[in-house]
């Protein structure tokens, strides 16, 4: 019988975080379940620091970035000490189930609980990097490559002004899928991510053949890949190019912020819904993600396995219509 649940956001935020947790309360108000968020993630977990809330609670909260219930990413909580007072915590709170909204690294510290306590502890992916395995898109995807898009559609007009290159710099340590999909978008010239080994290299040889006649040439590089960030490509096509007339723009933590887009609001809404639901039903240790515009549990041991090849045939859709 579930009859008091928690939430918390854990790791980076991202737009629809809020969406999400508006929907876990009412849902859980709607079933006569009570609910507590802890603040700033697992450390409020292990400092049993948290609010009660309410309906009212998250009122007019749907359109806002961020997370009203603040996140960390907790040392503390990977150590024995930590994990231990996270769980006092829970015995305390007198709590029947969890609700964690966050990533890779949150779901992790969820399977560690998982081994401590025999409460079910329910997964919503919140994450602008999309890596996660069990889910077409994470929350707070879709806003932050609508963020990236609009920025590079403003750095193109300068770059068309004065016949510039631009080697843009997106988020995505581990994951190019944010530099992907935007690069598509904005009709980037070339793009650089983790997953693809040397594709410098390949750059710069591409590079010779670029038409003269084309105003603007656009680069999307994810932080993450293996040359080193956006200044590490331009230092090096500066000196294999030095023709070029090149700028650098890190977009850094602007696609982190800013109101969810429809989509963001509607997948946290029905991700936040089905995590309460599934707590009610008796599902534990799972991931909640929508594949094919369908509910789906993910346990959390696969969710946070990456799949590190990117869609080839997105892939080659860059490489076409760049040229």
């Amino acid at each position: 019988m579930i009859k008091k649940i928690a939430i918390l956001t854990s790791g980076g935020d991202s737009p629809g975080m809020n969406a999400c947790i508006r929907a876990v309360v009412r849902t859980a108000k709607y079933n006569n379940i009570n609910v507590i968020g802890f603040l700033r993630g697992y450390e409020g977990l292990i400092d049993n620091n948290f609010i009660e809330l309410k309906t009212e609670s998250v009122s007019g909260i749907i359109n806002r970035g961020g997370t009203i219930l603040k996140t960390a990413r907790s040392q503390r909580f990977t150590t024995q000490q930590g994990l231990a007072q996270a769980v006092k915590t829970i015995h305390k709170q007198s709590i029947d189930g969890l609700v964690i909204i966050g990533g890779d690294g949150s779901f992790k510290g969820a399977e560690a609980l998982s081994k401590y306590i025999k409460i079910p502890l329910i997964g919503c992916a919140g994450t602008i990097d999309n890596d996660l395995v069990g889910t077409d898109y994470t929350i707070g995807y879709d806003t932050a490559i609508n963020t990236v898009v609009e920025a590079v559609d403003k750095i193109r007009d300068t770059a068309e002004s004065h016949d510039r290159v631009f080697v843009v710099e997106v988020m995505g340590r581990d994951a190019g899928l944010i530099a992907l999909r935007s690069a598509i978008a904005c009709g980037a010239d070339a793009l650089l991510v983790p997953e693809v080994k040397q594709d410098t290299l390949a750059l710069i040889k591409k590079m010779k053949s670029w038409r003269s006649t084309k105003s603007s040439k656009i680069i999307i590089v994810a932080e993450g890949d293996e040359s080193g960030g956006a200044y590490k490509i331009a230092e090096l096509i500066k000196k294999h190019h030095p023709k070029f007339d090149l700028r650098v723009s890190i977009l850094g933590h602007i696609q982190r912020g800013g109101n969810p887009t429809c989509m963001d609001r509607v997948n946290a809404s029905m991700v936040g819904f089905a995590a309460v639901k599934a707590l009610i039903a008796g599902k534990k240790n799972k991931m909640v993600g929508i594949i094919n515009k369908q509910i789906v549990f993910t346990p959390f041991a696969k969710a946070v396995k990456h799949n590190q090849t990117l869609n080839k045939n997105l892939e080659e859709l860059i490489e076409v219509l760049s040229s």
